[in-house]
């Protein structure tokens, strides 16, 4: 073997230095131990793609925790008391009737032979349609079967997307109605009296919480209005308007006690509720509710259906599924009871 112009025996080496090359290795030839390029000729040109280390999704970390995006929340129901979220009819009822008496009558001075004085009573017949409405959930097999690679369900969360889409939509039927039919809303029943108008905005860095409080206190004083007496400041109530308004509950007056102590103390019964709803585009807007009277609620949210899920239908290698459920919107029965601010 030539090393640098050494001929070196492979045996010697063996033998004397303990180095052993393979049986094959053959010697350079003294010609060439001065262009050793002619054994590298494979390197001055890359024939293979630059690459300065491993493919990136090796090492990359795929959490198995599936974070879900958060929606606004859903409180018709909870103004109104969940308990007041009750079912009327079935799928197949297109409209309900509910019965309202109203007593009249007059007196008249006593006497043996008089026959003076009468009562009676009035009954309406209030009607109100139901609106039925749907959604399809789909699954494909290679679909179902590619994100399970990401430890993704997707059955189970496109069913869980159906539910929330339905839901959603009946959130709003309670607060608004179904446009065209006699289905109404919290906040736009056509019986609800005139909202009123705050002193002052309740944004305005120049108001503070005894001006807010003030407006709360002219708001259950418009109810008292309506309701002719019929309520005092410990009865049950919800005081019902937006999360940004609500904020505003924090503000204290000159005292240092802030809207919502005021609250506490004056209207002991009292709950507050928010929704996003009551920003409106007319301003936003604050309701005074009663939650009941003589043992009948101020309104109730209803439904036909809450859920019905129908057959599966099979494709050739994809399934579908339809949901749906049924609507009144809110069912006010006394208007009286609820006070209405607009503008804060």
């Amino acid at each position: 073997m030539s090393i640098y112009g050494q001929q070196v025996d492979l045996a010697t080496l063996a033998q004397d230095a303990g180095i052993h090359f393979p049986n094959d290795m053959v010697y350079l030839k003294p010609e060439w131990k001065s262009n050793f390029s002619l054994a590298m000729d494979a390197q001055p040109t890359m024939i293979t793609a630059t690459n300065a280390g491993i493919p990136a999704y090796l090492a990359n970390y795929l959490d198995p925790k599936i974070i879900e995006v958060i929606v606004a929340p859903m409180k018709a129901a909870v103004i109104l008391g969940e308990e007041n979220e009750q079912k009327k009819g079935d799928w197949t009822t297109a409209s309900a009737q509910f019965i309202m008496i109203e007593y009249d009558g007059e007196t008249s001075a006593y006497g043996d032979y008089n026959n003076n004085g009468q009562v009676d009573d009035n009954t309406n017949f209030v009607s109100r349609e139901s609106f039925h409405y749907q959604t399809f959930t789909e699954w494909g097999e290679k679909e179902l079967e590619t994100a399970a690679l990401a430890k993704i369900d997707l059955a189970s969360r496109k069913n869980l997307a159906s539910i929330l889409v339905l839901n959603k939509f009946q959130n709003q039927s309670y607060f608004f109605g179904i446009d065209g039919i006699k289905n109404y809303g919290l906040l736009n029943d056509p019986n609800l009296l005139p909202a009123i108008a705050p002193l002052q905005q309740w944004g305005l860095s120049t108001t503070d919480g005894a001006e807010i409080f003030e407006d709360i206190r002219r708001l259950f004083k418009q109810l008292q209005t309506q309701a002719n007496g019929t309520v005092t400041h410990e009865d049950k109530m919800v005081l019902a308007l937006s999360p940004t308004i609500e904020t505003e509950l924090l503000k204290i007056n000159t005292y240092n006690v802030s809207v919502i102590d005021q609250i506490k103390k004056q209207f002991p019964n009292t709950r507050i509720e928010t929704a996003p709803e009551y920003t409106t585009a007319a301003g936003e807007l604050m309701q005074l509710i009663v939650e009941e009277v003589d043992g009948q609620p101020t309104a109730i949210t209803a439904f036909t259906e809450k859920m019905r899920a129908h057959q599966i239908v099979p494709a050739s290698s994809s399934w579908k599924q339809k949901k749906s459920q049924g609507t009144w919107g809110s069912i006010i029965f006394r208007p009286v009871y609820i006070a209405s601010m607009i503008g804060l």
